[in-house]
Parts: C-alpha cells; sequence; structure tokens
C-alpha cells in the first residue's frame, strides 16, 4: 500500500529480559525478506521521561545487571526505487527541521499511557516529524494500527490526508474524540 519510493516508518521497543528479545532485528529481516528497502533507523530516546524503576537484575553488583530500555526504534523501509518523484509537489519542512531531524537519534519525552487513555503512546511529535521527512503536502499517510490516533493528528498538522485502521472500538472512539479538534481546524484553513 506504498507508491513507488515510498516509506514504511515501524516503531518498536525490544522486550524482555530472560530472555531479551530483539524486535527490532526481526521486523527488519521479516520487512527485507518482503521486499522492502531498509533504509535506516531512528532511536527515540526517551531518557528525560524514562521510568526511574530500579529493577537491574542485580542492584550496585557485576552479578546481573540488566540494562533498562530508555529507547525505541523507528524502522524505516521503502519499496520499489529508493528517491520517489516529486511531481510538482510541495515539501513543507523548513530547512532547520530538516538538517535536526535527519539526524539519527531523537530525543523527546514519552506520552503519558494515563493521560491520552491507550497503553502505547508516542507524542504527535514522533509522526509529525516522520510526516514531515516522508511525504509531501496533501499526501495521504496510511496508520494501519490507528491506536488514539496520534498519526492522524500528525498528518492533519502536517497538512496532509490520513487513512487508519483499528479493532478496537474504545480506541476508534478515542481517536475520533483526539482527531477531531484538528479536523475542524485543518478545514477552516484548507
Amino acid at each position: 500500500m506504498l507508491v513507488n519510493g515510498g516509506r514504511a516508518c515501524i516503531n518498536i521497543a525490544n522486550l524482555g529480559r530472560k530472555p531479551y528479545i530483539p524486535l527490532s532485528d526481526y521486523i527488519s529481516k521479516m520487512m527485507i525478506d518482503i521486499g522492502f528497502n531498509m533504509r535506516g533507523e531512528i532511536i527515540w530516546n526517551k531518557a528525560a521521561s524514562a521510568s526511574p524503576s530500579t529493577a537491574w537484575g542485580s542492584w550496585q553488583s557485576a552479578s546481573n545487571p540488566t540494562l533498562r530500555d530508555v529507547h525505541e526504534y523507528i524502522l524505516v523501509f521503502s519499496k520499489g526505487d529508493y528517491k520517489r518523484p516529486r511531481l510538482q509537489k510541495e515539501n513543507t519542512i523548513q530547512r532547520e527541521e530538516f538538517m535536526e531531524w535527519t539526524k539519527s537519534i531523537w530525543t523527546m519525552n514519552a506520552e503519558s499511557a494515563k493521560r491520552v487513555g491507550h497503553p502505547a503512546p508516542f507524542p504527535i511529535e514522533l509522526p509529525y516529524r516522520l510526516i514531515q521527512l516522508y511525504s509531501f503536502k496533501n499526501d495521504i499517510v496510511l496508520d494501519p494500527f490507528m491506536g488514539s490516533g496520534t498519526t492522524a493528528i500528525g498528518a492533519l498538522k502536517s497538512q496532509r490526508h490520513y487513512i487508519g485502521y483499528e479493532i478496537n472500538n474504545d480506541y476508534i472512539n478515542l481517536a475520533n474524540e483526539r482527531i477531531y479538534p484538528y479536523k475542524v481546524d485543518s478545514q477552516l484553513f484548507a
């Protein structure tokens, strides 16, 4: 469901302690196996908002220290050609944003699951940056796991259209509530 040269961006955290499960590696391999081109990965550094948990295996001991994950990955893939034709489409990213957002480490706070009402929220800034980097004004952004609607909000803020899929009715309602103010704004200024 991508245009030639279009991008697929997958936000993923690795899991577990015993054993540690490198989901980002597994997903990268699967995407390459089905014909996608790996374009890179962004490390989302959530350190400023990371839990102060002390569940580190062994406290101040070399017997079993466990790393605390304070990051997630955004895996970037494309389908078909590496370069997407511009075809008279308008970029909306500013020079300073482009210079900063093409760096492979992004530091921003995580979003509160309690505040958003979804177990795996992320800040609007995350999809907003990806949409600005990898799409043109009025493009369509597809989110196959819409959840609380954060990617749709990022699309609307970027002057893009969106299509989202979600199977949980509670999250559909939540997404609609969160998206509505941005849809009203985009209709006023379209």
